[in-house]
């Protein structure tokens, strides 16, 4: 279906990547798997960094809470640098092995890939219609913001690195598991008030049917994104949605 822009007050656009800009399958057959096999190399490497010191207390942290919920991840030993890394790289491991949206998770995978998109080991894959939308929308003064639970520095090489060209020149901002789950109402009226903007100004396209509830229910205006690869929802029929963005 086609739903116009024009027939609602709208001045921003806020996107999910996953199963929205971008396919499922890159996601989880190409950056999770590429992450996955670097992630000792690049703790043991970058170890005594500042900002990677700063997602291991996260972690630490974040172990804690799973230990005293009684969801028995990998134990924690710190007896030794080898073994410190060693409970680290299982711990995240478990994590990444139940698709678990951490942010201190997200912000090293974020830098894994990093690593991996300067050399040109990875390219970005965004659906065909999506640089054709970013034009149409910016000629039509729409802003464009992203919200994933990828971390921010992911979501800017992903629209930096795609096999369109570099298009993050078309995006305003970025938003990630900092400014609260996806699945929380208040993350969409944060972001509301960091744009500056009324809910009811922003149109959410996303693929997960609990995400468009709390975006709805802060006052934006969903729309689900049914995508090739993309899971079955509840409730979709309560969502207008597109197939492609040509349609919005």
């Amino acid at each position: 279906m086609n739903l116009s822009l024009n027939e609602i007050p709208v001045s921003a656009l806020l996107l999910d990547i996953e199963g929205t800009t971008s396919a499922i399958d890159f996601v989880y057959q190409t950056l999770f798997p590429f992450a996955r096999r670097r992630l000792r190399d690049y703790l043991e490497q970058h170890w005594y960094s500042g900002d990677v010191r700063a997602d291991l207390t996260r972690l630490r942290e974040e172990h804690a809470a799973d230990v005293n919920q009684g969801l028995n991840p990998p134990s924690y030993k710190d007896d030794s640098l080898d073994e410190e890394v060693e409970s680290a790289v299982a711990y995240l491991h478990w994590m990444m092995d139940r698709d678990r949206k951490s942010t201190p998770l997200k912000s090293l995978q974020g830098k894994i890939w990093e690593e991996g998109y300067r050399a040109g080991e990875l390219m970005s894959q965004v659906f065909a219609d999506v640089p054709r939308a970013f034009e149409r929308w910016r000629k039509q003064e729409k802003q464009i913001f992203i919200f994933s639970s990828g971390s921010v520095l992911a979501q800017k090489l992903l629209f930096e690195h795609t096999e369109f060209g570099d298009l993050t020149v078309f995006i305003s901002g970025y938003f990630d598991t900092n400014i609260g789950a996806k699945s929380d109402i208040e993350s969409y009226r944060r972001i509301a008030g960091t744009m500056q903007l009324p809910p009811s100004g922003i149109v959410f396209v996303s693929d997960v049917t609990r995400e468009l509830e709390a975006a709805r229910t802060a006052g934006m205006h969903p729309v689900l994104s049914v995508r090739p690869g993309n899971h079955p929802q509840s409730n979709s029929d309560s969502y207008p949605a597109i197939t492609t963005f040509d349609e919005l």
